[in-house]
């Protein structure tokens, strides 16, 4: 695992251009549930659901990622029927209305294939490719981006006591193993993310926000999601819809440590902390 800075990348999705190592991009979170830990359901109604995503992209989000089933710690699988019905009508509805990239958080290949169908242009797979062989075939074959993120066990247990060996070495060759396979198909842009909260302790947390550069070697952006996540409900003792504060610091320190995207619920909110911390990073005004 050698350290060095991640070369700078131009991905396209759809018809708009993502110049990595330029700025941070922000990439707001619609969850179409009823039970997420986040928002308790607030957009699990279709219509909400599409008001809130143009909410976010007024507030200036760069990608819109929709997901229909929670993957909160202790969460149920639902079957592939009723994820699709929950989220490919509100793809369909966005993609009429904007050209802005969608991504479709599943690792269901059934769901992947109906939602690119309706618009989406990147899967986020939080099982990083292990789930289902099926997965990597469809996002080659479809021309599509794929998001592989690092999960130990599953939503359901997930949070049951993860224990690791060589924190960041477990990782790094997790999603270097996700990133290989995904190339082995064709498929061209890929970004990885370390799973803040997905299999992980405080501790563990706090240990890959601090050497999330080290991911720089695998040679794609990085994607993280801190976003009011349980850590910083542990460190400032408040629940999760007084956790701004702290999600602002979180997101500050990753983008210092080298994240190029970052999945956030509050997007107005981040995109002026990162602007800020891009400024300070890069040491301009973009």
């Amino acid at each position: 695992m050698v350290e060095k800075a991640s070369p700078h990348l131009t991905y396209r999705f759809g018809q708009t251009d993502f110049e990595f190592g330029r700025r941070t991009y922000l990439m707001g979170i619609l969850n179409v549930t009823p039970d997420s830990f986040s928002d308790g359901g607030r957009f699990f109604d279709q219509t909400d659901a599409i008001l809130h995503a143009f909410q976010m992209l007024k507030d200036n989000a760069d990608i819109i990622d929709i997901g229909g089933e929670s993957t909160r710690p202790g969460a149920e699988q639902i079957s592939v029927q009723e994820e699709i019905k929950r989220v490919v009508p509100v793809i369909a509805r966005i993609r009429q209305k904007t050209k802005v990239p969608l991504s479709i958080d599943t690792y269901k290949p059934e769901v992947a294939r109906e939602a690119l169908k309706a618009g989406a242009n990147i899967v986020n797979d939080i099982t990083g490719l292990h789930h289902d062989p099926a997965m990597t075939d469809l996002i080659a074959e479809a021309g599509a981006s794929v998001v592989i993120m690092h999960i130990k066990g599953t939503p359901k247990d997930m949070q049951s006591n993860p224990q690791y060996g060589d924190l960041v070495r477990e990782i790094y060759d997790y999603l270097a193993e996700g990133v290989e396979k995904a190339r082995s198909k064709g498929i061209r842009q890929i970004m990885v993310d370390p799973g803040i909260g997905f299999g992980k302790g405080l501790e563990h947390n706090l240990e890959l926000i601090n050497r999330l550069e080290e991911f720089k070697s695998i040679g794609v952006p990085i994607l993280i999601g801190v976003s009011r996540k349980s850590f910083i409900g542990k460190i400032l003792e408040t629940p999760v819809e007084a956790r701004l504060e702290g999600t602002a610091a979180a997101v500050a320190a990753s983008i210092l440590h080298g994240a190029d995207i970052v999945r956030v619920h509050d997007v107005r909110e981040m995109r002026r902390v990162a602007l800020v911390v891009d400024a300070i990073r890069r040491q301009r005004i973009l």
